[in-house]
């Protein structure tokens, strides 16, 4: 396995597909109020909408990480790109709400093929010392597209709402040529050769959970969920949260979002790596989810354009610690088992995505404060269940070493 500074190339690579996917998913919000007044819709339909990706993202991927180890990391992630182009174009050419189903379905299809890829990848071409930083620089690359998404896409706007859409699926293009030209595959053919002559059959989605069940590191993907759910949970209403509690223009909108993702972007990029080697994969993950809880309750304190700035910049700065946290220990807990745990890890990241906004959409209506302050309880449990964790697992691992003795 090399050092990850001699695979600088194809991880630059895997950080502008990361990119693009996340730049896709931005564009959305400082548009999303016009596209749905468009159609007619309210917030139970964003909510929906996002829910939809995150529903055939959980079909899939469980499928695709098994796929990325029979097939090979390069060609499930062009396909995945490929796939997320197509789900752009459909988005800006739909003239019936229907259609904005069908484009995040086939965006979740693409989410699934190319996530788990691009994370076994990083674990394919790291060690465990440098995997964190290869984490943290894949999580920065998607906090990044964050950064960027809403910005664009409120510059966009102008040109009409649908423009935002086009000018994604042909970025999308470029990066599924740049990875056709310039990507080179991680896993050799002897190993392709060997998971594909594999007796073992691939299990069902819930079969796959249930093994996940029993996993040691079950409650890192349990987090995982958690952490989606109040990080979808936020995104989904964001736009109509803040317009309608405290009046936000599109614009500040997009301001809010962008200054807040690129403090995230440039955590993960910069400092990730140096506060994991410190204080260690558990500390950053429980106070990560205690400050995160925090901020959400806090978002419903005070409508000031500068109080809200503040406090998304602080939420996002610690959901975007979190991840790559959570992420690096699930690698490192992974073995031999890489393909499987990428696929478990997006399939919960999945789940987190339908439950997360199709709930806020729905409690959205019923209350604007509900879905917030519903994300905070989930956040603040998920602090507990990782210190309760954290507690067995330091005792089991005491005991073990005193019985090698």
């Amino acid at each position: 396995m090399s050092e990850l500074q001699n695979k600088k190339s194809p991880l630059y690579i895997l950080m502008i597909n990361m990119f693009i996917a996340m730049l896709g998913i931005g564009l959305i919000i400082p548009v999303l109020p016009e596209f749905l007044k468009h159609f007619d819709a309210g917030g139970q339909t964003a909510g929906y909408l996002v829910a939809a990706f995150g529903l055939t993202q959980f079909i899939f991927s469980p499928i695709s990480g098994e796929w990325s180890d029979k097939y090979g990391r390069r060609k499930l992630i062009i396909l995945g790109l490929a796939m997320f182009t197509i789900s752009n174009l459909i988005f800006a050419a739909a003239e019936q709400i229907w259609m904005l189903y069908v484009s995040r379905f086939v965006g979740g299809i693409g989410a699934a093929a190319m996530i788990p890829s691009m994370m076994a990848y990083v674990a394919d071409i790291t060690d465990e010392k440098n995997r964190g930083k290869g984490m943290g620089l894949l999580g920065a690359a998607m906090s990044l597209g964050f950064v960027i998404g809403p910005g664009i896409g409120g510059f966009l706007a102008e040109f009409g709402f649908r423009a935002p859409f086009y000018v994604s699926a042909g970025v999308g293009l470029v990066a599924l040529l740049l990875s056709l030209m310039m990507l080179p595959e991680t896993l050799s053919a002897a190993q392709r050769e060997s998971a594909k002559n594999s007796t073992k059959k691939r299990e069902s989605i819930f079969k796959q959970l249930g093994r996940s069940f029993n996993a040691p590191y079950f409650v890192l993907l349990l987090l995982v969920f958690s952490m989606t759910f109040g990080l979808a949970n936020f995104e989904a209403i964001f736009p109509l949260f803040v317009d309608q509690k405290y009046g936000f223009t599109a614009r500040e909108i997009s301001i809010l979002i962008t200054i807040g993702a690129l403090i995230g972007a440039v955590i993960q990029a910069v400092l990730i790596n140096k506060l994991l080697l410190r204080f260690g994969e558990r500390k950053l993950i429980n106070l990560t989810f205690l400050l995160s809880s925090v901020m959400l309750v806090l978002m419903l304190v005070s409508g000031g354009f500068s109080y809200v700035l503040v406090v998304t910049l602080l939420f996002f700065t610690f959901t975007s610690i979190m991840r790559p946290a959570i992420n690096t220990l699930l690698s490192k807990m992974a073995g031999e088992e890489q393909g499987f745990v990428a696929g478990m890890n997006n399939a919960y990241m999945s789940l987190g995505n339908i439950f997360g906004p199709a709930i806020a959409g729905i409690l959205f209506d019923v209350h604007i404060n509900i879905p917030y302050l519903l994300g905070a309880a989930v956040l603040m449990a998920s602090l507990f269940i990782s210190l309760a964790w954290s507690r067995r697992t330091n005792v089991a691992g005491r005991v073990s070493s005193q019985g090698s003795v």
